[in-house]
């Protein structure tokens, strides 16, 4: 992806979200205190690397295989936070902050898709997605005596098809200030986005999303060994992040391991009952497996949940047009067509409806838009062109 600055720096107030407090990694009191009172007292280097140590050692307790801090700075990356805003005033140092990350004269970084670097690795690279750059965010600011903290934003979401199944990706802010008047500092929110609800979360979970992320890029590189090490990880570090729990499915699934991925599906919907990625991901497995009437009553829990994900409506889609219910298929592609105006898999797949119909020239109309939409086509592509060609 072309490299394109950093964008979309938006800073609103409590006044402007819905904040939506709890979440069940506070079931673990102790822990989650502990990490809670580090972060809030990072006033120099040596605390700032006191509360890292403490996370670190939390990581190893839990057998993670390749423990790290996503948010560690290394002492150039301190030693420059405080040349670039430690000197200003207290009620301005967050702003002269966010002026020195994004500033092509200080360190400029700029946004590039893709891996989720560390805040070293985005220091190093001045390239961060939102998350790389929020996790770095944090640490500097932590670094300056700033109460910075994670914060899962929802209504915000991020859906990927790979193959059959659906790959999500989570959206974590930074949050300054109490909770009753927190402001909130999003690298990746449209000014005009507004009806989102935001979770303050442990550094331990913005850890967990840390790896999860990782797994997801292994995933779609096809990495699918790595992709496994990362999102067992990710649920070793936050056995309640349903989102690692579902991707981790996919992974195994991917790999063969369907038992496993089997195990993983149903842990996420025990976290979150209402995930619907992970609905559709078991669904799609056990429809594989001939156990087509759980998968339908999967999917149709699914699609009572209303969600803004339009591969799970293509999946819904899928089902009915495999037993040959016409109306309903194109009522699921339809609304998936809907919430993805710029995915070409619903218009081929709707196409294939209309065609089934009769209506060749509404289904030649709908290839020729899913090819605009995807020219170097895909699967449902390639078999509408077949079944026109075969008319």
């Amino acid at each position: 992806m072309v490299q394109a600055p950093m964008e979309g720096v938006t800073a609103v107030t409590s006044g402007d979200i819905e904040p939506r407090v709890g979440r069940r990694w506070l079931s673990r009191p102790a822990v989650a205190a502990l990490l809670a009172a580090l972060a809030l007292a990072c006033a120099s280097t040596g605390v700032r690397e006191t509360g890292e140590n403490a996370l670190l050692r939390e990581l190893e307790r839990r057998e993670v295989s390749h423990a790290l801090v996503p948010f560690a700075l290394n002492d150039e990356m301190a030693a420059w936070v405080h040349e670039a805003a430690g000197a200003t005033d207290r009620d301005r140092r967050l702003d002269r902050l966010i002026e020195a990350v994004t500033e092509t004269s200080m360190l400029g970084v700029e946004y590039k898709a893709g891996r989720t670097g560390s805040a070293v690795e985005v220091f190093e690279t001045r390239t961060a997605n939102c998350l790389a750059f929020t996790q770095m965010f944090v640490g500097m600011a932590r670094e300056l005596d700033l109460a910075a903290y994670f914060v899962e934003v929802s209504n915000i979401e991020n859906f990927e098809r790979e193959g059959d199944l659906i790959v999500i990706s989570d959206h974590v802010a930074v949050g300054f200030g109490p909770r009753h008047a927190m402001r909130l500092i999003d690298f990746g929110l449209r000014e005009d986005e507004r009806g989102f609800r935001v979770t303050p979360i442990s550094d331990l979970t913005a850890t967990a999303l840390y790896y999860s992320n990782r797994g997801a890029e292994a995933l779609r590189a096809e990495r699918l060994d790595e992709a496994v090490a990362w999102l067992e990880d990710a649920v070793r570090i936050d056995p309640e992040l349903a989102s690692a729990w579902a991707n981790l499915g996919v992974a195994q699934r991917r790999s063969g391991r369907t038992v496993q991925a089997e195990r993983s599906y149903r842990q996420a919907l025990v976290v979150d009952p209402g995930l619907s990625s992970a609905l559709v991901n078991l669904a799609v497995l056990l429809r594989l497996d001939g156990r087509t009437e759980e998968a339908h009553d999967l999917l149709l829990m699914a699609d009572a949940k209303r969600n803004r994900n339009p591969f799970t409506y293509i999946a819904l889609g899928d089902l009915s047009l495999r037993y040959g219910r016409l109306d309903e298929a194109e009522r699921f592609y339809s609304r998936a067509r809907r919430l993805g105006p710029d995915e070409a898999a619903p218009a081929a797949a709707l196409g294939e409806v209309l065609l089934r119909r009769g209506e060749r020239k509404a289904a030649e109309k709908l290839l020729r838009r899913a090819q605009r939409l995807e020219p170097d086509g895909d699967r449902r592509i390639d078999r509408l062109v077949r079944l026109l060609a075969a008319s």
